[in-house]
């Protein structure tokens, strides 16, 4: 199954959340996975800051049974432009990115012992350091052990402020974990800049709009070369995703056979 294929825009209208803000929640299903199997729905959200949603909007997301909220904004931000919350919410402070000096500190053998690729363009370069970055690190595992102890009838946001970048690396390695091909996680990556074009008029795009975001995210391949940050720079280095979660995240390899029976169902017939 093709997410951006002949049903990419009814896939797409599933997988955006609508309120009143942000405009850029959405859902994390739907995409194919290891072995055939997809992601699934319902389960695990994506989005940027929570801090201006309406009564209406923390309502559906009870409804959604969204019972676990990771900030994985800076303390300052957190200060500055908390989260409304919602009934039966717990809220996890992550702060993926390390703050002041912190940012540049990763394990000094790192390179000396992993075959790490170089990068000219900026975004990757960044990418790469939030992921070899023992602060960064402790802000990841967080996350997947929150998505590890999650009762079967519940779901979990994360977002940061946008929800695109902190948010993206996130997503990039929870789509790695359940086996999405690359391609699929760099459609997914930029379909956060083609929803902000929306949200500067407040709306949410129609099905007209969303065919033409998804025309124009199969001509715009540039920017998706950020998500190669991550996946070079996991592939290159320890070899697979797998050795990756249980020797840079110290989980056991039990805990990523968990986590992929958790969130991957076979794919329901039409």
């Amino acid at each position: 199954m093709r997410i951006f294929g002949k049903e990419g825009c009814r896939m797409e209208m599933q997988r955006v959340i609508e309120l009143d803000m942000p405009v850029n929640f959405r859902d994390l299903g739907g995409y194919q996975g290891l072995d055939g199997r997809q992601v699934k729905w319902r389960k695990i959200y994506r989005s940027a800051a929570l801090n201006e949603m309406s009564a209406r909007d923390r309502v559906k997301l009870a409804n959604l049974r969204i019972t676990v909220d990771c900030d994985l904004r800076s303390s300052r931000e957190q200060r500055s432009y908390p989260d409304l919350l919602w009934p039966g919410v717990r809220f996890v402070n992550i702060g993926l990115y390390a703050e002041g000096d912190r940012f540049n500190q990763a394990h000094p053998f790192l390179r000396l012992f992993h075959h790490l690729p170089e990068f000219d363009d900026y975004l990757p370069k960044i990418y790469q350091q939030v992921l070899l970055n023992e602060h960064s690190e402790e802000g990841i595992k967080r996350v997947f052990e929150e998505l590890l102890k999650l009762p079967e009838d519940q779901a979990l946001v994360y977002h940061c402020a946008a929800g695109k970048d902190r948010t993206g690396i996130i997503s990039i390695l929870i789509l790695m974990a359940l086996g999405v091909d690359d391609k699929t996680i760099a459609e997914d990556y930029l379909l956060t800049d083609e929803l902000y074009d929306f949200s500067i008029e407040k709306q949410h795009p129609t099905n007209e709009k969303l065919s033409q975001v998804i025309a124009k995210m199969n001509v715009t391949r540039g920017e998706g070369t950020a998500v190669k940050g991550i996946t070079e720079t996991i592939r290159q280095g320890w070899g697979s995703f797998d050795k990756f979660f249980t020797r840079k995240l110290g989980f056991k390899q039990a805990d990523l056979e968990k986590f992929r029976e958790m969130y991957l169902e076979e794919e329901e017939e039409d």
